[in-house]
């Protein structure tokens, strides 16, 4: 690794250095992987749309204007290529995988019993956020999941912070009543 920022890099892409943008890439990897698995859930999907996503961003680096962090730029070109492919699917099967609330609360090494009462709730908070709409979830995946503020949340998803703040709101209200009796257990 250079030393050298996110934008550093990708101007030297952009300049033809053949390292820099898996440089750029591997800092952001994870993040972007989590990104496209929430937003997801499948595996195998979260993966063909991350390499698609990075070539898109492969390709279009010379056209990054500095407008947002670089970080925020590949955030939205996966989050795009996310919601292509969930336009494509059937709707319902749209749910974010809640595996980062659910480690939260579960011990390090869960026991069998554990196992099976974590993978219950898993199923019962993907099938309510299954009911969100897709905009919802993004909002409520960025700003819950993913901890971003709600300012970089709305460059990531192109609209206004009173967008992203409502999105989440009634992403809230709508998944409060669904799972309230796991709260209550």
């Amino acid at each position: 690794m250079t030393g050298r920022d996110d934008h550093a890099l990708l101007r030297a892409h952009a300049e033809g250095d053949p390292q820099a943008f898996a440089e750029l890439f591997d800092r952001h990897a994870d993040r972007l992987w989590s990104l496209a698995l929430r937003t997801l859930q499948h595996p195998q999907d979260a993966e063909e749309v991350l390499q698609e996503a990075m070539i898109s961003a492969f390709r279009r680096a010379g056209g990054f204007r500095g407008d947002a962090a670089v970080g925020t730029w590949l955030y939205r070109i996966v989050l795009n290529a996310c919601f292509d492919r969930l336009r494509r699917r059937r709707p319902g099967l749209t749910a974010v995988a809640a595996d980062d609330v659910l480690d939260r609360v579960a011990s390090a090494a869960p026991g069998p019993e554990e196992t099976a009462v974590r993978r219950a709730v898993q199923a019962e908070v993907e099938a309510a956020l299954a009911q969100l709409s897709a905009d919802q979830r993004a909002a409520l995946v960025l700003v819950d999941l993913e901890g971003r503020s709600i300012d970089e949340a709305a460059v990531i998803l192109g609209c206004a912070p009173g967008t992203v703040k409502s999105r989440c709101s009634r992403g809230r209200a709508r998944l409060a009543p669904l799972l309230r009796h796991l709260v209550e257990a």
